[in-house]
């Protein structure tokens, strides 16, 4: 498991907080507008605070904290979908970025995973922007490969698209945590 920066702690997060979250997700969009052809999603919609409130309630939701109290300054929303753990979103607020919270939120969503005997880890994402597929696959993400059966994430993939999100930049990701059938 990656441990947290110092001053900062890893847990489930309360129902009080998913309010919250979609504040953090907003902060952190901002990193987007150093892309031009994604400047967009610097002010786009954020994961809704009752998709939080679920991930809440199925404990998949984990937050960042400083350990000297105040709000979430990341988190990690996932839900259970099949026999995988599907990340939703992690977001980390801008001025926090950069300090290994994304590595610990991440360890605790596959430690839990794992936990549960999950098969694997998945999500879609930006696959050339550096702190997405890049980040995911040093993680141990891997990308969904071509001829790979897995119908939820194609579709994940196609709803994004006829969302307007451009197909070639995006992928899906999958970290196995035990044999895929």
């Amino acid at each position: 498991m990656a441990l947290p920066p110092k001053g900062v702690v890893i847990r489930l997060a309360t129902r009080d907080e998913a309010i919250l979250l979609p504040t953090v997700e907003k902060s952190a969009a901002q990193a987007f507008r150093r892309y031009p052809q994604l400047a967009f999603l610097a002010e786009g919609a954020v994961l809704p605070v009752a998709s939080h409130h679920r991930c809440v309630e199925a404990m998949t939701c984990w937050v960042a904290v400083a350990e000297t109290g105040g709000p979430p300054v990341g988190f990690l929303s996932a839900t259970v979908l099949d026999a995988d753990m599907h990340v939703l979103e992690m977001s980390v607020a801008a001025e926090w970025q950069g300090r290994g919270i994304g590595r610990a939120l991440l360890a605790a969503c596959r430690d839990d995973a794992a936990a549960r005997r999950l098969r694997a880890v998945t999500l879609t994402t930006f696959r050339d922007v550096p702190w997405n597929a890049p980040f995911y696959r040093r993680q141990g993400f891997r990308f969904l490969s071509e001829g790979e059966e897995h119908a939820r994430l194609r579709a994940d993939l196609a709803a994004e698209a006829a969302d307007g999100l451009a197909a070639e930049s995006r992928c899906a990701m999958v970290l196995p945590l035990r044999k895929m059938a």
